[in-house]
C-alpha cells in the first residue's frame, strides 16, 4: 500500500483455508528500482543468442546500478508463446550477453531486467525469441569447369536418413551435376559467377538492395522474391535461399559471398534446422506459402 512506497508482509494459509497473523511489515521504495530496458534484439548463432539491448537503466542512474540480469524460457514457434518456466541465464555490467551452449534449431524466449546496489530489480524488458542455427565461415566452391567435383553446394542432407541433424550432413560440397545439390556454381561467357539452384524446390533471392557487413546481418528469409533462376555471386552480398523439406516444411539457408575469383567463390553459410522456420534469425507464427502447400512460420 502506498505510493511509491510498498509495504509487504507474509502470511501461512492452512488446508482449510485458515489464514495465520501476518508477519513483520517491511516497505520498499520503488524509486530505488531501477528503469526497465527499453529495448531487446537478438543475433541467431550456431548454438547460441547475441543479446543486446539499450543502457538506459545505467545511463539513468550509474550510481545505483549494479547489474542486468538475463533470463530465458522455452518457445513454442507453432504457437507463438513463450514457456512459463524462466531460468536465469546469467548477469553483467555490459548491455550484451551471449547465452551459449545452446541446441541448434531449440527457440527460446530471453527477457533482461536491472537490478541495483541494494537488490532491487527493474520490470522487464520487451521479450524476444530466437533460434541458434548451424554456419560456417570461409567455404571455397569452384566453378563447375575449373573442378566440377567440387562445384555445388548443399546447406543439409539426412544421410543416415533418422531425420536428425549429425556432424557430416551439414555444409556438403559435392559435385556439381549432382542432383542432390542446392546450387552449383557456373560461370558465363563474361567470366561472372553465378548461383545455379539445383535440387528440385530449391529457389533463391537476393538479401535487401545493398551489401551485408556480415553472414549474421542475413537475419531473417524474405517474405517473397525467390526464384530458380541463375543469380550472381557478388563479393559481400547475401543471398537466401528457400528449399523444400519434403515433409510440407520449408527450409531456409543463407549465403553471404566474401571473395569472387575467376575460378571460385568464398562464403559463409547459415542454416536453419528447424522445420518451416524462416529464422535466419527467427521470430515467427504460421501462414502457408501461396501454391505451393508448404509451411512457412511467420510472426
Amino acid at each position: 500500500q502506498g505510493i511509491p512506497d510498498l509495504a509487504y508482509y507474509v502470511t501461512a494459509v492452512s488446508r482449510s483455508g485458515t489464514e495465520s497473523q501476518p508477519s513483520n511489515t517491511i516497505t520498499v521504495d520503488q524509486r530505488l528500482r531501477l528503469q526497465a530496458p527499453t529495448s531487446l534484439s537478438t543475433t541467431s548463432l550456431n548454438g547460441a543468442i547475441h543479446l543486446s539491448w539499450s543502457d538506459n537503466a545505467y545511463q539513468a542512474d550509474p550510481s545505483a546500478f549494479k547489474q542486468y540480469r538475463v533470463y530465458s524460457t522455452s518457445y513454442s514457434l507453432d504457437q507463438n508463446l513463450c514457456g512459463a518456466q524462466w531460468v536465469l541465464e546469467g548477469t553483467t555490467v555490459s548491455p550484451e550477453f551471449l547465452a551459449a551452449a545452446l541446441p541448434n534449431g531449440v527457440s527460446r524466449c530471453f527477457g533482461v531486467s536491472a537490478e541495483s546496489v541494494e537488490g532491487y530489480e527493474s520490470l522487464w524488458s520487451p521479450i524476444r525469441e530466437d533460434t541458434p542455427r548451424p554456419d560456417a565461415r570461409n567455404v571455397l566452391l569452384y566453378t563447375y569447369a575449373a573442378n566440377s567435383a567440387y562445384s555445388g553446394f548443399r546447406f543439409y542432407q539426412d544421410v543416415n536418413g533418422d531425420g536428425q541433424v549429425n556432424p557430416g550432413e551439414l555444409g556438403i560440397v559435392m559435385a556439381g551435376d549432382n542432383p542432390a545439390a542446392d546450387f552449383w556454381l557456373y560461370r558465363d561467357s563474361t567470366g561472372a559467377l553465378f548461383m545455379v539452384p539445383q535440387r528440385t524446390g530449391t529457389e533463391v533471392a537476393v538479401y535487401g538492395s545493398a551489401p551485408v557487413s556480415d553472414l549474421t546481418s542475413i537475419d531473417y528469409a524474405p517474405d517473397s522474391g525467390y526464384s530458380a533462376s541463375a543469380i550472381e555471386a557478388v563479393p559481400g552480398y547475401g543471398y537466401v535461399f528457400q528449399m523444400d523439406g519434403g515433409d510440407g516444411y520449408y527450409r531456409y539457408g543463407a549465403v553471404r559471398v566474401t571473395d569472387v575469383s575467376p575460378d571460385y567463390i568464398i562464403f559463409d553459410w547459415s542454416y536453419q534446422t528447424d522445420p518451416g522456420n524462416p529464422e535466419l534469425d527467427i521470430h515467427g507464427g504460421m501462414s502457408f506459402a501461396a501454391d505451393t502447400g508448404l509451411v512457412v512460420k511467420r510472426k
